[in-house]
This record gives C-alpha cells, structure tokens and sequence, in this order.
C-alpha cells in the first residue's frame, strides 16, 4: 500500500507551486508494520493514485498498463484542464506579474505627471508624490538589523562539523571563497564597462565622497568591525575627521599627512560590527552545542520571524515601487539617459552572472577534481529551469536532491549536508548583483569611490548574501544595507527596482548552479572520509550496535524541506 504525498519547497518563504513531478515524494508503508520510509521519485512522471479521478491521462502516460479514461466530456475536461494550468501559471508568478504591473503604473504615472504642466514640480510637491515610497523604504530599512543579525547567528549555530569536520570544512570553504570571488568579479566588471556614466545631470547629486585618505577609511574600516558598544552601532559607526590646521598669510598648503585626526560618530549602522559579532556568537553558540541551544532556538524563531514579516512587504512592494518610480521620474531632468545606464547596468550583471556561473565555477570543480564538468552541468538542467521559473532555491531543493542523487550519482550523505549550508551561506548571484548595483549607483550619482569605500562595499555585499532572507527579491532590503555604507540614500533602489525583479530570476539559478557544483565537489573531495565512514558504522553494526551515518539524509526531512533558506 502507498499514499501520495506532496511536499512543499516553499518560494522563498512561501510554500511553492512547483508542478507535482517536481515535488512528489512517496511513503511506502514497510511490510513488517514497521515505520514508513520516504523517497524521492525516480523520474519527472508524475506519482499519481490510480482510485483518484482526476489522474486522467496522467496516470496512462505514467502506467501503459493502466486503461484510458473514457473519452466521454473529454472536451469540457480538456477546456477545464487548460483553464486550471492558466489559473496555476498566474497564480505562480503573481508576484513577477505585480511587480511588472507596479513599475509600469509608476513610469505612466509619473510621464503623466511630469507633462500634465509646463512650470517643474517643487520637491514638497515630488515628496507628496513620493510619500508611500518613502514608508515602504522605512519598513525595509527597518528590518535589516533583526533579519542580518539573526540570519547568520542562526545559519553559523547550527552547523554541526563535529562529526565530520572535514566534509564540512569543505563546504563552507568552497562556498565562503566562491562568494567573495562573485563579489570581486561583480567589482571588475562594472568598474570596467562603467554602465552608470553618461549626463551628470541625470540624476540630481545627493551625496559627496568624504575628503579622507585611503589608509584612514580602512582603518575605520576595520574598527567599525570591532565596536565599543553594540547597542551604538546599531544606529552609529565610527569616522575618522582631519582637521587642516590653522595657515597664517604667508603659509603655503599643508599636506593631509599634517593634519590633525580627530575620531567622530555618524548617523548609519554600523552593519561590520553588527557582522562581525553576530558571527562570533554563532560559531560561540555552535561549539556550546545542547547548552547553547536555547539561545540559538531564539535566534532561529526570530530569523524565521524576519522572513514572514519581510515576505508580507515584499507582496506590498509593487505600491511602493510605483510611487518610488513616479517621484523618481518626475524630478529627474534626462530619463532618456536614465535609461540607458539601467539597459547596460543590466547588461553588467548578466555577464558577471554567466561568468561566475559558467566558467569562474565549472573551472574551480575541473581544477580540484580533475574532472571535466559538462556532464554534470547538463544534468542538472532541470534545476536550473526550476530556479528561474520560481525565483526560489529553497522551492527547487527537490529538483536539486534528485538531479544531484540520481543522475549525477552524489552521495546522499553528501547532497543532505551540504545542499542546506549552501541554500543558507552560498548566495554568488546576490553577492555579484549587490557589488554590482551598489558601485553603479555611485557611478549615476557622480560620486568618485576610494579603494577603502569599494573594499567596504565588497566585504559588506558578501556579509548581505550570507545573511539574505530565503524569499523573492530579498536583495532589495539587503542592498539598502550595503548603499549605507558608501553613505548613499536608500531612496537610490529606485533605480534599480525596474529589473531587479528579472534580475533575481538569474542570480537564483546561480545560486542553485552554486550550490550543486558545491556538493559534486566536497563528494569527489570525500570519497575517503565516506569510506570511512562507511567502515565505522559497519563495526559498529557488526558489534550489534545500531548503524548510524553521521551525514545520513535523516537529518533533512524530506517533508521539511520547506524550512530551508536560498
């Protein structure tokens, strides 16, 4: 006897609508009465219940053996299938739709405006316009403290490598130096293609690079990761300020190294210090193991309680989108302009994601393994077309397990360790696109970066993919984040808002293309210490002692794996 069971991969926080091949799993009842065990299917065919009536053709295409349906209302049936798949195909990309719909409401609103008079809006006026932008943009702000903080506390607590510390060692060190090799691509390239240059007049200046010395700005830069006081750095980071000196008549120019340094505290977060203790407690509360777990229980709750809160305002986000645009449009002088930088920002990203994904990782699996990665690359196609059809790597971690175990023949031990820490950690598409987007607003704005503040963003980027919330378009309250750094508004994700939402399709492939790649090569890398492994577990069943794999898929549910994060 067996019953169908469709689990949920969740969109990013929310439960998936993923097409039930891709999620099917299968409980067969043991024939000793003894506890049900569950397991992926073997194909993309559908699992169907032969007593359902809806299986339909469905359950002759996966059964030759089983008789057709009768083709009795077949017509009606069909017209009602279509309809469903429709109503299905909507209500999975309701949010892209939204989202779409918000930025196009938000040009025309905002053309119609800005032409509707001769004479130029006053800012009060682009303000009243504005106005419910400017709340949504709060609200996001408002989160990033609660959810980057209790993201990495939570995603470094519960790694447990005492068992097999080097399989785990592995990972973590594949997917650390993979995101802060996205993030230094994602630097090159749009220092190199510049997309945000063209009329200063595009966009009205709003901020001015700080006249500081490099060596200054990172020596602030590593003592904001260190600070005094962490109820402070939640709203303060600290600055170094130089004070010329006082020049008679007949004095000529003092150079910097002359003048007086003064320390200082400004308004922003300090989000390195905020990074930097979140971490440590972490890796504090993972080495504590069971005494540590209350606290880390509570730092897991609120994590998962950020994401709920953050998934509710990115549904809302479309209204704030639209006004944002519109406020944006309506005071920008040159949108023609506008418009071409975002096409090559675009651009920019795109290659920077396809680079990374096609050849910085498959040449980082052929370097280790010695192993040509094209095979593996094309089985798992269909983990690639999941990942951009849903903009969620935690809704394609079934298509991901089963492209990983059954055609590229991973070890489960492996595929059920690692695919969670790098749907957790590994975000290389977000890291590029926060690199990216960040030092291109700065080009829009006119603003010249020191090798420190470009040194800051891309420490602060990495720390933002690691900590990003599992849900579509997440990268928007993370990038609020990373634009404080360099002191920019966060009113500045306006201009990026109108291909973010395609935008995120691609880096969660990669992000998905990551993770996969990830596991193909800790397993080649681990062949010994699962042999090992192997070898422990069968002494101990040969002593009469219950076999246990210490990488045993056990530990992720399958019927759970909706709690997992991208």
């Amino acid at each position: 006897m067996r019953r169908r069971q469709a689990s949920s991969g969740g969109t990013d926080g929310q439960s998936s609508s993923l097409p039930l091949q891709q999620h099917a799993t299968v409980v067969y009842n043991s024939p000793d009465g003894g506890k049900p065990t569950t397991a992926l299917p073997t194909s993309h065919t559908p699992l169907l219940d032969p007593t359902d009536p809806k299986a339909g053709s469905l359950l002759f295409a996966a059964n030759p053996n089983t008789s057709q349906p009768s083709p009795r209302g077949s017509t009606s049936e069909m017209g009602r299938s279509k309809l469903g798949e429709v109503k299905a195909f909507f209500k999975r990309n309701l949010l892209p739709f939204l989202t779409i719909s918000g930025v196009l409401s938000g040009a025309a609103l905002g053309l119609i405006l800005r032409y509707s008079r001769d004479t130029s809006w006053s800012k009060r006026e682009v303000m009243y316009v504005g106005y419910l932008g400017e709340i949504f943009l709060r609200a996001l702000k408002a989160l990033i403290i609660p959810l980057i903080v209790s993201s990495l506390i939570s995603a470094i607590g519960t790694l447990d490598l005492s068992l097999s510390k080097r399989i785990g060692l592995r990972a973590v060190a594949y997917y650390m130096t993979t995101t802060v090799s996205a993030v230094i691509l994602g630097i090159i390239l749009v220092v190199t293609i510049h997309p945000g240059s063209g009329s200063d007049e595009g966009i009205k200046q709003s901020g001015q690079a700080k006249e500081v010395t490099t060596p200054d700005l990172l020596m602030d830069l590593v003592r904001n990761i260190f600070p005094p006081n962490l109820i402070q750095a939640c709203f303060q980071n600290y600055y170094t300020i130089l004070i010329p000196p006082t020049l008679g008549p007949n004095d000529t120019k003092v150079p910097k190294e002359e003048y007086d340094i003064k320390g200082g505290y400004r308004n922003g977060m300090n989000i390195m210090g905020l990074v930097s203790f979140a971490t440590c407690l972490g890796v504090a509360l993972s080495v504590l193991g069971p005494k540590g777990r209350p606290l880390l229980n509570v730092f897991i709750a609120l994590s998962d309680a950020s994401m709920i809160i953050t998934s509710w305002l990115i549904w809302i986000s479309p209204l704030g989108i639209m006004f944002l645009i519109a406020s944006m449009l309506i005071e920008m002088e040159d949108f023609s302009v506008m418009l071409g930088q975002l096409g090559w920002y675009f651009l920019t990203v795109i290659i920077g994601i396809f680079l990374h994904g096609f050849i910085v990782l498959p040449l980082i699996y052929t370097v280790l393994t010695r192993r040509l990665p094209f095979r593996f690359l094309a089985n798992m196609t269909q983990a690639y077309i999941t990942a951009f059809a849903t903009a969620s790597s935690s809704g394609t971690l079934p298509v991901t397990f089963q492209c990983l175990e059954e055609k590229n023949h991973i070890d489960s031990r492996v595929t059920r360790f690692v695919i969670p820490i790098g749907a957790t950690i590994n975000m290389d598409g977000t890291a590029l696109y926060e690199a990216v987007a960040a030092i291109f607003i700065t080009q829009v704005r006119g603003m010249d970066l020191s090798i420190g503040q470009i040194i800051a963003i891309s420490i602060t980027a990495t720390a933002a993919a690691i900590g990003a919330a599992g849900i579509p378009q997440a990268g928007l309250v993370t990038m609020v984040m990373v634009l404080d750094v360099v002191g920019l508004p966060a009113e500045d994700v306006t201009l990026i808002i109108a291909v973010d939402w395609l935008l995120d399709r691609f880096r969660t492939m990669i992000n998905v293309l990551g993770d996969s790649i990830g596991a193909g090569l800790v397993y080649e890398m681990s062949k010994k210490e699962l042999a090992e492994l192997d070898e422990i577990a069968a002494a101990e069943e040969a002593r009469g002692g219950e076999r246990r794999n210490t990488l045993g898929p056990e530990q992720i549910p399958l019927d759970n794996i909706e709690s997992c994060k991208m």
